[in-house]
Formats: structure tokens, sequence, C-alpha cells
């Protein structure tokens, strides 16, 4: 088969690595002329391990990161650092944490020479259910190339998506996200997880080499407007509980961005159009409330692999089985996804109640909730596997 993928995140760069070791020929396109992945960092769960795994670079991933996170208490405190809520060991337990850019990293190193085309927009020619692709490099020259399949893994603002009927668009969570890397490390004191206030929350996790990740999310107008973005999470959060003011100490003002959180407005009625599939955000993107947006994009990425696995390698795969293959991938990640998405904005929607008499109902209710039931739901998340490969088994990972 012959497979275009529009986009190089981490969704898109996956299913290419994955594509290709099931024997298709894979072409890349990224409209940016480089690379050059946001720096932050990523909490990847079992669920994401075993997707990397399957795609054979979980001994890759695991190599740059470690389960120290794991070992830290975790849950929700208040901003003076009393817990409202532990969550158990087991529910951390997997947890590895990576900054994005060193996983982009080994996802690139892992394609074959020639794969990734920078520089160069793609999108459907004539109709959206055409598998004939224009094509325009960055010199301006535009051409059509044909494939047996089109993976759309263009992100949130999918121009793919777009122009698809029943697209709902995007909708506001009335929050924003900061986000930075400490320059070196900071002790956490044995703890990590997140801190909420009123209409504010302060996340923490740490990486491999004792740096630390750190989010900072505010209730706020999605086109406010700010000077100093380092000197407004200085403002919210510096008086919080240690370690929050050393982290944000360790922090170099330059590397600190903020994002409006978005997600889908509705869930999309399909993934698959013809031969052409929606990926990663393009499809379900959701709220980070549940840190699985990554952790989805490379469910998807496994699921379609292994269900191309059988046909991947054929020049000319019939047509019956490439349909049957993406209608499957369709109904089982619509049906795994849009619960999740669903569950991060009503948990987002808590974390932010806009009243005082709100956050005093909800720190209530979080403390009377038993850890086991906390554990509960997020296993249900956390526990996953992709389906059986169709005939043909992309190399194993070595561990």
């Amino acid at each position: 088969m012959r497979i275009a993928i529009i986009g190089a995140g981490i969704g898109g760069l996956a299913t290419a690595v994955g594509l290709q070791r099931a024997g298709a020929e894979v072409v890349v396109f990224e409209r940016a002329a480089e690379l050059a992945p946001v720096g932050s960092g990523l909490s990847v769960f079992p669920n994401g391990i075993a997707a990397l795994d399957s795609l054979g670079l979980g001994s890759s991933f695991r190599a740059i990161t470690s389960a120290n996170a794991a070992a830290l208490d975790a849950g929700q405190r208040r901003p003076d650092g009393g817990w409202l809520a532990h969550l158990p060991q087991e529910a951390v337990s997997g947890l590895r944490v990576v900054h994005r850019a060193e996983l982009h990293e080994i996802l690139v190193e892992a394609l074959q020479p020639g794969t990734l085309r920078l520089g160069t927009v793609a999108s459907a020619s004539r109709d959206a259910t055409s598998t004939d692709v224009e094509v325009i490099e960055v010199d301006g020259e535009s051409r059509i190339e044909t494939f047996d399949l089109v993976v759309a893994a263009d992100g949130i603002n999918s121009a793919v998506r777009r122009s698809w009927p029943g697209d709902p668009g995007l909708r506001y969570s009335g929050y924003s996200s900061w986000r930075g890397v400490t320059s070196h490390p900071v002790d956490l004191l044995g703890a990590a997880g997140e801190t909420w206030g009123r209409g504010l929350r302060f996340g923490m996790a740490p990486l491999k080499d004792g740096r630390v990740y750190w989010f900072g999310v505010a209730t706020m107008p999605a086109d406010a407007k700010i000077d100093d973005e380092y000197a407004r999470v200085r403002e919210l959060f510096g008086e919080w509980h240690d370690p929050i003011p050393a982290l944000l100490d360790a922090t170099d003002p330059a590397v600190v961005f903020r994002l409006p959180i978005n997600d889908l407005a509705e869930p999309l009625p399909t993934f698959r159009r013809a031969n052409w599939v929606l990926l990663g955000d393009s499809a379900h993107a959701m709220t980070p409330d549940l840190g699985q947006g990554a952790n989805q994009a490379m469910e998807d990425a496994a699921t379609l692999a292994a269900l191309l696995s059988g046909i991947a390698s054929n020049p000319a795969p019939a047509q019956d089985l490439v349909d049957s293959a993406l209608a499957e991938y369709d109904h089982l990640r619509r049906q795994r996804t849009q619960p999740i998405a669903k569950r991060a904005r009503m948990l987002g929607a808590l974390a932010h109640v806009p009243s005082r008499a709100g956050v005093v109902l909800r720190n209530a209710v979080m403390r009377l909730t038993p850890a086991a039931a906390m554990g509960k739901q997020a296993a249900a998340v956390q526990t996953w596997m992709p389906p059986a490969p169709t005939g043909r088994v992309a190399p194993a990972d070595v561990r």
C-alpha cells in the first residue's frame, strides 16, 4: 500500500512507523519547514506504552524515561498543600513522563530515510473522497499524487476534518494553560500531581533527569491578552505550597507559553470517509484533564497499523479488505476515544467551578471519595491493548 500521512505530530509519526514496519510505502507531509516540537512534558500511561510496544517503539521510549513519577504521592491538593484526594499507587505505577521533544525525536529516528517531507502542504484534490492528494512543495510547485490511503493527523485545527460534512468545530473550555520545564532538577518533596484552587490549577511531574514539567491553568477568556506570561504565572501561583515557588524560580521565563484549551464541540459521526481517516486530535481533540490526548493518538496509530498489517505490504490491496480494516478502525476508535473526551471535559469543569460555594462542595466531595473508586476510574482509561495484527506481524520490540 502507498499511504500518505498529513501531519508530523506524535500521532502521525507513530502511525508512519507502524505502517512502514508492516510493509507499507509511507510518505509524511508536514507543512512546517522544520520540526520544532513544543518544549513541554507529556504523561504517558500504560495504555500509551502498550501502543508504543505494539509499534516496536517501547524499548526506545523506556530508554529516555524512568518510572520515578510512580514513586511519588499523587492526587489533588489545596493551594496550602493539604490533600484533597490521594490516588492509589497502582493508578500511577505505570506512568512515565517524557519531554515531548525527546519522544518526537525517537519517532523521527525510527522512520525510513526520505519518509518525511517538510515544508510541504498536502490536501484533498477535487473532493474529499478521492485519494488524490494535492502536494505543494516549499518552492510553490504543485502536483497531484495518488495513494491507497490518506491519514489526516493534522491536529486540532485539522483542515481535512473541516472539509468533511458533520464537522462540529471547536469549543473553548473556559480555561487556558501555561506550560514550562525547569532548567535544572528540583526536589518535589515526595509528591506530584495537581493542586486545585478556585478557577486555578497547578500540576507537576518529574522527567528522567530530575527536571520538572509543570503546568498552570486559569479560567480566562479565550482571547485574553497578557503582556508578560511568566509574570502572570508568578502572580497567580507564586505563593502556593512548596515546591511550586521553587519550580517557577528554576524556569527560564522564555520557555513559558500559554495555550487556550479547546476540544471538539461534539463527537464526530465518523473518523472515516472512503479511503481517508482522521487520527489523533483531528479525530477526537480533548481537553488535557485526563492526560490522554497523546496516549489516544498513539492508540490510534497502533490500532490502524494492526488492522492494516495483513495488507500493508500489498501494492494493490483489494478494496473490500481496505474497507473492512478502516470500518473496524472507525468503530473501535470512536467507541474508545469519545467517552474519554467526555470524561476529560467533565473533570475540567469540576476543577474550574466558578463560585466559592462550588469550590467548598467540590473539595468536600473529593475528600469523601474513596481512593479505590478513583483508582478504578483511572484503570478504566489506562487499561488497553491493540487489536491482534491481521496476518503480517510488525517486528517485535526488544525490551
